[in-house]
């Protein structure tokens, strides 16, 4: 289900169009790369098909093809251009890949290395927080920045490791790289308080080599705030995505509730840092007007509501402030930042979900409730502010009702037809798109398990676009007991297609943990699949909260012999009847 653009991002870029060689007869296919392709990675591979009679050659060399014909090699690249000329019998296709590279270049001349200027954005930071600023140049320069009336030498650090993206872990490549022939300048300095905020403008950084200087202006103004001027953000979203750092690579956290209020207490560009620690993109909120005052709670008593398939637990507090969640085996954990307790009553009657309700002042300003619960499996949570009450909703287990060959009355799950429309996923070497089997598999599930009674909602039935942000919210309002997103796998450009293969599954929330486990094992053994292995992931349809959320990767529809039993539809439909029994034997077993 990858995009092949270079990263493994789920459902977020198109596969360029197929290149097919236009000829008499047209008979060699070169799904991917497309004809002019660019990547930081430092090989390629061509995933394509020919008739099997004859050889495919790349740049003279003949490839390994499966029995069918299809074929997935890889070739290393060298820094620029690449050219490659894949012939089959009378038909030749001519394919460029362009190898950038993936850190600055340091120039021959007097300058600083292209955008390696830092901050590149304004950033605003509080009095006596450090302000850190950095640039590349050549070996043996001096680098200095005057920032306002201050002058910060930057001293030369020793190389570091550079880290490649998360998902490098999918391909087992996600270890450290040694850099190389890079000098980065870099230091810091810190303001004392000032009864206002300061503006410091641009940094000016100056560079010296053989007696020879030249300077730059930075990209990004620098503001120092006054804790006696700190504005308040409110979350205008009904779920504000907050995470660990200023962009999307950082990781995210608890997703702030609709109305949530913090003092801003830092900004590095469109991002901005909430008095908890968490930061969140401005778009997600509005600023309330300047004098309003940094909220801190209170909370007293804490009550509940029983409802016929929920629990819902309410925290009066003084203000909407930011929370965290943590999920544990058989615990969960309710966090209230900027918060005070006053806690001497709580009521929790006999519940069949929650064993014991415990509280604690975990330190000054953070409230943790903690549930202890009777069983080890979740079945999903939300919250919500009601004014200033804040509202988690916990849901009860479902209960099995039904019997003989209808096993799944009454419940509900939701099958997920991953990408679709102009979303086409990973190209197979025949040319078919993920999309398509995608489709084709989500309807066997579908059927498998309205055969088993069970109520199926889909995310799409056809060939449609539907957004990762409308496929997570039907989730969140179907509610369904559980939810499952079919794809079909393929790797970053410096994956082997060739060696990888076999049945992934991926979760997020730890509701989804054992679920996932479950599912795994079983198509494994089922199917006498190869397994990829489990995965913690940050997906789109892994992260959602309202139910056990689970994505499966059905094996490599790149990889030339995998791609046969993909496509196989007597092994589509054998596919279909063990993914619905594992649904039906993992809700027995967590009953």
């Amino acid at each position: 289900m990858r995009q092949l653009l270079g990263l493994l991002i789920l459902g977020s870029a198109l596969i360029p169009a197929i290149a097919v060689a236009q000829e008499q007869s047209p008979s060699l296919k070169i799904a991917y790369p497309p004809a002019s392709h660019q990547t930081v990675y430092d090989k390629i591979f061509f995933i394509g098909t020919a008739p099997v009679a004859g050889q495919v050659l790349v740049n003279g060399n003949v490839v390994k093809r499966s029995p069918a014909g299809h074929f997935a090699p890889s070739f290393p690249l060298q820094l620029g251009e690449n050219v490659f000329n894949i012939r089959y019998q009378n038909q030749d296709v001519q394919i460029k890949v362009v190898r950038t590279a993936n850190q600055p270049v340091i120039p021959a001349g007097l300058a600083f290395a292209k955008d390696s200027l830092t901050p590149a954005v304004d950033v605003a930071k509080l009095a006596g927080e450090p302000t850190c600023f950095s640039a590349v140049a050549a070996p043996n320069s001096t680098v200095s920045v005057k920032l306002g009336n201050i002058n910060i030498p930057l001293g030369a650090q020793p190389p570091q490791a550079q880290l490649p993206a998360s998902n490098a872990v999918l391909t087992g490549q996600n270890q450290p790289i040694a850099q190389a022939g890079m000098s980065k300048y870099e230091g810091c300095t810190s303001i004392d308080a000032t009864e206002k905020n300061l503006d410091l403008g641009k940094p000016e950084f100056q560079l010296t080599q053989n007696s020879k200087t030249t300077t730059q202006l930075g990209t990004g103004q620098i503001t120092i705030l006054s804790p006696n001027q700190l504005q308040v953000a409110e979350v205008t979203t009904d779920a504000g995505v907050a995470r660990t750092g200023a962009s999307t690579d950082y990781s995210r956290l608890t997703p702030l509730p609709k109305f949530t209020r913090a003092a801003i207490i830092g900004r590095e560009g469109e991002w901005l840092q909430l008095a908890y620690g968490g930061w969140i993109n401005s778009k997600e909120t509005k600023t309330l007007p300047a004098g309003t005052v940094p909220p801190r709670a209170i909370i007293r008593s804490v009550s509940y509501r029983k409802l016929a398939d929920r629990t819902e637990m309410v925290f009066p507090l003084s203000a909407a402030i930011p929370v965290t969640i943590q999920q544990g085996s058989n615990t969960f954990s309710l966090t209230l930042h900027n918060t005070t307790a006053q806690t001497d009553v709580i009521r929790l009657d006999d519940n069949p979900l929650i064993s014991r309700l415990d509280w604690e002042q975990v330190s000054p300003g953070k409230v943790q409730y903690t549930f202890n619960l009777k069983k080890n499996q979740q079945w999903g949570y939300k919250l919500r502010y009601e004014g200033t009450s804040l509202v988690l909703s916990l849901r009860h287990p479902p209960t099995l009702v039904g019997k003989g060959r209808k096993p799944l009355t009454g419940i509900k799950v939701l099958v997920d037809a991953g990408h679709g429309g102009k979303e086409s996923g990973a190209p197979g070497p025949s040319g078919i798109f993920e999309k398509d089997i995608n489709l084709t598999v989500s309807k066997l599930v579908q059927a498998e398990l309205v055969k088993l009674g069970a109520t199926v909602v889909m995310t799409r039935e056809d060939d449609r676009d539907v957004s990762l942000v409308d496929r997570m919210a039907k989730i969140d309002r179907e509610e369904p007991v559980l939810s499952v997103s079919i794809h079909y796998n393929s790797l970053p450009d410096n994956g082997d297609l060739e060696k990888t293969k076999g049945v992934g599954v991926f979760w997020y929330n730890t509701q989804a943990h054992s679920l996932a486990l479950f599912m795994q094992k079983h198509l494994v053994q089922q199917l006498q699949r190869p397994s990829y292995g489990v995965f913690w992931n940050n997906l789109a349809l892994t992260r959602p909260t309202a139910a056990p959320s689970v994505l499966l990767e059905l094996g490599f529809v790149t990889n030339p012999n995998e791609f046969e039993w993909v496509t196989n539809a007597a092994e589509q439909k054998k596919l279909a009847r063990s993914i619905a029994q594992g649904i039906y034997e993992w809700l027995q077993r967590v009953q």
